[in-house]
């Protein structure tokens, strides 16, 4: 394989990681990493936490120190943005006019925020956090005393309203639905969540959405969809991300709910895979098509894809596992959330000690713990072999849950 191109475009987490695993297997052809940011590979997962609240440079973030890319022939092309993938004469072409031509390629082109469709989005002030510059730039606004809003409380918005309160902010939060991340851990669950930021300080505004902002061409208010406006110096929105699938469009590559991937991360198009954020994957486990927006899968789905581009793949069948620190509280979530017809609580929720599970027609779908983090490890067993066991064993906090596991 030593005269093959490999082109990787996304110098993410998952497209980093598929580039070293390509090496670690002995791949001695061309690599090549494409990546529209300037810096480094880097985790997302610290840009709402540490590094937004300035306890850690972003260097503490990277995939991998500048010396591993070029000790592995890694070619970077950062700060270049990948326009086009060209299937028929395989080449991706860059902005500029640029091509590149592969063997095989890997898409990890992430995700993109999506944006409030109201009246005033564009104002200045008006932020949201996907990029190291994003998260400089609210950095720079996040200043003790200060008033912001967030609005959308899913996992981005929820850890971006925990970081702004504890540097000192005055902060409010608007959700449209009744609690935070009510969509992955239901309304019993994210109660709990609710109170955890209430009662460090922050107010939520529940039920009511983002109406329009306004200001004088810079945002000075937040007016809700019921008609409540709320002063501010600035405000984050985090509602959501889309796949980034704009590089194949109208190239045949099957798109669904993301670029659509078998459960080896192959694409319709031979020769293309994809992985991390972008791809919705045929899942083992799970019996559906899912796509991932997690440091675990982007690492773990990226050194999959790199595998299979070496023709020595596996079917991707990881339990997909996420954490999210907010204050104090260590929240971590295991499985497929999809409907449940049953939440079993081992612990307590009032006193924000617990696992969750989620279950449907009798099996463990999924599990959310808070501060539980052995119970939670434990329970991925539960996940994988989709087991059926007694609720009341599951609610026992003197049961073992290994032994629940076939």
């Amino acid at each position: 394989m030593s005269r093959q191109t490999f082109v990787v475009v996304g110098a993410s987490l998952s497209g980093a990681s598929a580039a070293a695993a390509l090496r670690a297997e002995g791949f001695d052809g061309r690599v090549v990493l494409v990546g529209t940011e300037p810096e480094l590979p880097y985790e997302r997962p610290p840009l709402s936490k540490e590094y937004l609240r300035g306890e850690v440079p972003l260097d503490k973030a990277f995939v991998r120190p500048e010396s591993f890319y070029a000790e592995n022939a890694i070619e970077l092309r950062l700060g270049v943005r990948a326009e086009r993938v060209d299937p028929a004469g395989r080449a991706v072409e860059l902005a500029g006019g640029a091509r590149l031509s592969y063997d095989k390629l890997l898409l990890a082109t992430g995700a993109r925020n999506r944006r409030l469709p109201v009246p005033g989005a564009e104002l200045d002030g008006v932020l949201d956090l996907r990029t190291a510059a994003d998260a400089g730039r609210i950095r720079e606004e996040a200043r003790p005393g200060r008033r912001a809003v967030v609005a959308g409380l899913g996992f981005i918005g929820s850890e971006v309203a925990a970081s702004l309160q504890q540097l000192g902010l005055d902060v409010t939060a608007v959700e449209m639905l009744a609690t935070p991340l009510e969509p992955a851990l239901g309304v019993e669950v994210g109660r709990t969540i609710a109170e955890l930021h209430r009662d460090h300080g922050v107010e939520l505004v529940l039920g009511d959405g983002v109406g329009s902002f306004e200001g004088d061409g810079r945002v000075r208010e937040v007016v809700t969809a019921s008609g409540r406006r709320i002063e501010c110096d600035f405000a984050v929105v985090g509602v959501g991300v889309a796949p980034a699938v704009e590089v194949v469009a109208g190239t045949g590559v099957e798109l669904d709910g993301g670029i659509a991937v078998d459960e080896l991360c192959r694409t319709s198009v031979p020769g293309i895979y994809a992985a991390g954020d972008v791809a919705a994957h045929v899942h083992p486990l799970a019996g559906r098509r899912i796509r991932v927006e997690h440091w675990q899968n982007a690492i773990r789905q990226g050194e999959a894809a790199a595998l299979s581009m070496l023709g020595r793949g596996a079917p991707y069948d990881e339990v997909h596992w996420f954490w999210s620190d907010q204050y104090d509280a260590n929240l971590q979530y295991a499985g497929f959330h999809g409907p449940w017809d049953e939440l079993v609580v081992r612990g307590s929720l009032e006193e924000r000690s617990f696992v969750a599970f989620y279950l449907r027609e009798g099996r463990v779908q999924a599990a959310a713990a808070l501060n539980r983090g052995k119970d939670l490890r434990r329970a991925i067993a539960l996940v994988r072999a989709g087991a059926a066991p007694d609720p009341a064993a599951l609610r026992d906090p003197d049961t073992d849950l290994r032994t629940l596991a076939p």
